[in-house]
C-alpha cells in the first residue's frame, strides 16, 4: 500500500501560492513562517521536486508546482464540497416532535395534515397529546401547541393552521319538539344547554353576534364537558342544546340527527394557530410547520 501523502503540507503549499508569499500565509493561517517554509521544503524533498522559486520579491511556481497547485486546489475544493453535503443530513428533519393539542384539532386539522409525514419524512416521530387546557409547552416538554387564535405568550410564535371556525348551536330533534325552537340568542335561557369547561375551570359563556353586537349566553343544564366531541354526543344523545365548531356536526346536519339553530347568531372564531417557542426551530418541527400553516 502505498505511502500517503502528508496532507497538511499540500493544504500550507496551497495557501502560500494563493497569498503569493510565506508572509501572508503565516498570517492568515496563524502559523509561524519559519514552520511554513520548512514544511514545504520537506514537501519539495519528498518529492523530489522543485514547486517553488523564491526571490526576494516574489514567489513563482515551477511546471511541477503548477500542475500541483492545481492537482491540490481541486482535490481541496471536492473536500470542501463533500463535506458541505453533510449539512444535507444535519438539516434533514428526524427524531421526536411532540405537540399538545385538542381531540378536535388532532382529529379535524393534524392527523389528516401530517399524514403526509409517513412518506415525506420517515425518520419523524409525532407525538400527539390530547389535552384541552393551555399547558405550558416549555415546562411540560412539548414542541409546540396549538390554540384558537393568534394570541400566545410572550416569547412564543404562532402560524395559523385553519380558516376562521364556524360554530352551531345544535339538538335533536325531540329535543326541539319538547322545547320549543330558538329565535334569537335571549330564548336560550329556556334550555337546558351543554357547558364547556375552559382550561381554568370557568365556563365557557356562548359568544354569539345579535344585530352586529357582542352577546353571551351561560349555559344552565346537567351537563359539563372540557371537550368539544364529547359536547356534540352528548346532544346526539338528547342531553341539551351544544354550541360546537360546524365541523364536528356536520353529517348529523346532514341526516337530520341534529338540527342546527340560530345560525345567523353564531360566531366565526378565530382558527386554530400552532404556537412554538421563538428560539432555534429543529428541522422536524420546521418540516411539521410548513405543512400545516396556510
Amino acid at each position: 500500500m502505498a505511502k500517503r501523502e502528508n496532507y497538511n503540507e499540500l493544504f500550507l503549499f496551497m495557501a502560500v501560492v494563493q497569498e503569493g508569499s510565506f508572509t501572508a500565509a503565516a498570517k492568515r493561517l496563524g502559523m509561524a513562517q519559519s514552520g511554513i517554509s520548512r514544511s514545504l521544503r520537506e514537501l519539495e524533498q519528498r518529492l523530489g521536486l522543485q514547486l517553488l522559486v523564491r526571490t526576494t520579491r516574489k514567489l513563482s511556481l515551477t511546471q511541477a508546482g503548477e500542475q500541483l497547485y492545481q492537482t491540490v486546489q481541486s482535490g481541496f475544493k471536492a473536500l470542501d464540497t463533500g463535506l458541505a453535503t453533510l449539512a444535507d443530513y444535519r438539516n434533514t428533519p428526524f427524531g421526536t416532535v411532540r405537540i399538545n393539542a385538542s381531540q378536535h384539532a388532532i382529529d379535524k386539522v393534524l392527523l389528516p395534515k401530517l399524514a403526509i409525514i409517513k412518506q415525506r419524512y420517515p425518520d419523524i416521530r409525532i407525538e400527539l397529546i390530547s389535552e384541552n387546557r393551555f399547558v405550558d409547552i416549555i415546562a411540560e416538554r412539548f414542541d409546540a401547541g396549538v390554540r384558537l387564535g393568534p394570541e400566545v405568550g410572550s416569547g412564543m410564535v404562532a402560524v395559523r393552521i385553519t380558516p376562521d371556525m364556524e360554530m352551531a348551536v345544535v339538538g335533536t330533534p325531540e329535543h326541539f319538539r319538547r322545547y320549543g325552537f330558538p329565535q334569537t340568542p335571549a330564548d336560550l335561557a329556556m334550555h337546558p344547554c351543554i357547558a364547556y369547561q375552559l382550561g381554568g375551570g370557568n365556563i365557557y359563556a356562548w359568544e354569539l353576534n345579535e344585530n352586529g353586537n357582542a352577546v353571551t349566553h351561560k349555559p344552565q343544564g346537567q351537563w359539563v364537558f372540557a371537550d368539544s366531541y364529547m359536547e356534540a354526543k352528548a346532544a346526539r344523545l338528547g342531553l341539551g342544546l351544544a354550541y360546537v365548531p360546524v365541523e364536528l356536526v356536520t353529517e348529523d346536519i346532514e341526516q337530520g340527527s341534529l338540527i342546527r339553530a340560530l345560525q345567523r347568531y353564531s360566531l366565526r372564531m378565530d382558527g386554530s394557530f400552532l404556537y412554538y417557542p421563538h428560539r432555534n426551530v429543529s428541522p422536524a418541527l420546521r418540516a411539521i410547520i410548513d405543512i400545516l400553516k396556510i
